[in-house]
């Protein structure tokens, strides 16, 4: 089979690598790109050597014509305007893969809603989310995935093709659920970076029971399934996500605690602007991502901010309100 890769970062182009030990892969990454230019001089990045059969073709215009399946890996905030870019080629039929993230900061949007409503041609859409980093699986260690879409079919076919001994994916059924507690989970990421800073640790698991709570009642709340949040997409990526060194969330979160700078992409930073407004629209407390907001976006001091978490009022562990 025939597959491009949209992104060259280091999940994007990870993927180009796992792709093309079954297919014909091209790689595409955007003009100026420094991490793209870097693979055409060296072939390689920090985390792996890419392999002779891979392509990396700087004309999107090719990119797209070369596959039937197009893998996007970009940040989430530049999605809706990069879908407005992919319209100018000829989509028709196929079927994209969105290996990211996220949920537009200043709409709520889910991606799979952003591409729907911004790609004027008729095309397939999944997303493929889950636990991993590149680091370990350029090691060898195998982890679960899951991909999710409207369209059952899609799902079976894109877990039919690429699945591997690598990477075991499954099939998801609630595109609400898997988009939103993928997302979220970055965001608890942040906080428990916070409790790493604040040599809190023993809290995240604490943390990692009731973030999941939190985001279950909003995934309910916006018509998905709850469990879904105890899934592979939310709960099954708390250890990459929570203690990993590797989760780049997590790190932020440390940092910004102890007053340093972080340069590397944290799409929760982003992700939790979004959750306050989905948190008012469907009428959800979310006193974890409300906490993370405020210290990041309203200078709260940390320690506050978790005081008010503990003053808050018992309630039930399972209970409907919180």
């Amino acid at each position: 089979m025939n597959v491009t890769v949209l992104g060259s970062g280091r999940w994007g182009t990870f993927l180009a690598v796992y792709h093309s030990r079954k297919n014909n892969v091209v790689l595409w990454g955007r003009e100026g790109s420094k991490d793209f230019e870097n693979l055409i001089k060296e072939r390689k990045n920090s985390y792996l050597d890419l392999p002779d059969n891979l392509i990396l073709e700087p004309d999107l215009g090719k990119a797209l014509e070369h596959s039937d399946y197009i893998v996007i890996s970009i940040s989430a905030q530049h999605l809706r305007d990069f879908c407005e870019r992919l319209n100018q080629y000829n989509l028709h039929g196929k079927t994209f893969i969105l290996c990211m993230k996220g949920i537009e900061s200043e709409t709520g949007e889910r991606l799979t809603q952003i591409m729907k409503s911004t790609i004027k041609q008729y095309i397939n859409i999944c997303v493929w989310v889950g636990p991993g980093h590149v680091q370990d699986f350029m090691a060898g260690i195998p982890n679960c995935m899951v991909v999710d879409s409207e369209d059952k079919d899609v799902v079976q076919d894109v877990v039919t093709n690429f699945s591997s001994d690598l990477i075991r994916l499954y099939l998801g059924d609630d595109i609400i659920g898997t988009e939103i507690g993928a997302a979220a989970k970055n965001v608890i990421g942040l906080a428990a970076g916070m409790l790493d800073g604040m040599n809190l640790s023993s809290l995240k698991g604490a943390l990692m029971a009731r973030g999941a709570r939190e985001v279950s009642r909003l995934i309910k709340a916006m018509g998905g399934n709850e469990l879904s949040a105890y899934g592979l997409a939310h709960l099954g990526d708390y250890e990459a996500t929570l203690f990993s060194q590797h989760s780049q969330n997590r790190m932020f979160g440390e940092k910004f605690i102890t007053g340093q700078q972080y340069e590397k992409l944290a799409e929760g930073v982003a992700t939790v602007k979004a959750l306050m407004k989905l948190s008012e629209k469907y009428n959800v407390e979310m006193p974890i991502s409300n906490a993370v907001y405020d210290i990041i976006y309203n200078n709260y001091p940390p320690k506050d901010a978790l005081q008010r978490l503990f003053s808050r009022d018992v309630k039930g562990e399972f209970s409907t309100n919180y």
